[in-house]
Parts: structure tokens; C-alpha cells; sequence
């Protein structure tokens, strides 16, 4: 994934489909912030710099421990999150700068060339 500039039509598809999920795109707005959404969790590791751990995402979600990483694993793919280790735990915080690119590239009125051989 490019740093900077236009988002390519396929980082822009992962991107929406991995928040087509309704509880992905849930989690996603946990995440936005993360003090008052997880403040009933004792944090691990600071939640700005490293976001929330994972087992506190299964824990609000009330899902699987397979399904939250699975979940996640796909946000991750699609890079929408920051995966942070802090000793067995993972941590996530969104990537915000990627979730711009994808607002902007939403509401660009240029013209895009889509490949539908990829489908």
C-alpha cells in the first residue's frame, strides 16, 4: 500500500469490503476512541500509543476468540488497523491516516478505471 496519493482501486475494494461487516465497522467505531469505549477494561498498555488489546475487543463484542481475530485479521489486510504486540497481546488503534485516504478517495469525482478481471 502506497504511502501517499490515490488509494489503487483494489486497496480501495479491501478496504470497503472489510467495513461492509457490520460488527467490523463496529469495532472500528469502538476503536475511534478507545478511553471511553474500553474505560470498563484495565488498560495493559497505553490505548493512544498502542490501542486496545484484543482480548477487550472479544470482551465488549461477546464474540468467539476466533471470530475477534478473525475479524481483525481482516482489518489488518485491508489497513484499517495497527497491530501492536505487547507481550502475548496484541493491540489495535485504527490507521487513520488510511481511513482519509479512503474518505477522500469516496468522494473523488475523478474517474476510476475498474478491473472487473479480479473478480
Amino acid at each position: 500500500m502506497s504511502d501517499e496519493g490515490r488509494l489503487s482501486t483494489g486497496e480501495l475494494l479491501d478496504a470497503l469490503k472489510a467495513l461492509a461487516n457490520p460488527v467490523r465497522l463496529e469495532i472500528m467505531e469502538w476503536l475511534r476512541d478507545p478511553e471511553t469505549e474500553f474505560a470498563e477494561y484495565e488498560p495493559i498498555a497505553d490505548r493512544t500509543k498502542v490501542g486496545v488489546c484484543a482480548s477487550h475487543i472479544q470482551a465488549k463484542s461477546g464474540l468467539a476468540q476466533s471470530t475477534v481475530s478473525s475479524y481483525m485479521a481482516t482489518l489488518e489486510r485491508a489497513g484499517l488497523v495497527i497491530p501492536t504486540r505487547v507481550g502475548k497481546w496484541t493491540h489495535y488503534r485504527r490507521d487513520n491516516a488510511l481511513l482519509r485516504r479512503v474518505g477522500e478517495a469516496i468522494a473523488d469525482e475523478s474517474p476510476r478505471r475498474i478491473d472487473t478481471s479480479r473478480f
